[in-house]
């Protein structure tokens, strides 16, 4: 099962360009706040960790991602590794740029991988049905919930400067 959810926003940075920059390259700062994220480990230009989903009927479910960090000009891109080995997890891509106002422009894209036992019957297609509609809602709002997260990360950066 394939569940998808983007999100795009802006954000301003109130220091320089070059912490704006700083900022968006960071992940270990930019994504801190994000409370749905457990055990971020960003390491050279590694990023992981696991999303934490609730899912109706299942509980927490633990997504793990792995995406490399790349510099850009103007801000970074991470671009999402493939887990094969795993039942569950997340392909975290996104791009963030800053503009010469240091306004930070982010765009994630979240796909999350969900392997269910093979659906028999009415009883079991129904249940996927509602796992499937549970999850995206779910997967939905961790991508909303994105702005906050960073905007909070960015005051945190901001305060402990």
């Amino acid at each position: 099962m394939l569940l998808e959810a983007t999100q795009s926003f802006e954000l301003r940075h109130p220091g320089t360009s070059q912490d704006a920059l700083h900022f968006v390259r960071t992940p270990a700062v930019a994504l801190s706040q994000l409370r749905f994220i457990r055990g971020l480990d960003t390491k050279q230009e590694q990023v992981r960790g696991e999303l934490i989903v609730p899912v109706a009927m299942l509980g927490d479910v633990d997504l793990p991602f792995s995406s490399r960090l790349q510099s850009t000009p103007d801000g970074a891109v991470l671009l999402a590794a493939e887990l094969p080995d795993e039942r569950a997890w997340v392909e975290v891509n996104g791009q963030a740029t800053v503009d010469s106002q240091n306004k930070m422009s982010f765009a994630f894209q979240l796909r999350a991988h969900l392997q269910l036992p093979e659906a028999e019957g009415w009883g079991s297609a129904a249940f996927e049905k509602m796992v499937r509609a549970a999850a995206n809602r779910t997967l939905e709002r961790i991508a909303a919930a994105l702005p906050g997260g960073i905007q909070a990360a960015l005051e945190q950066s901001r305060a402990s400067a």
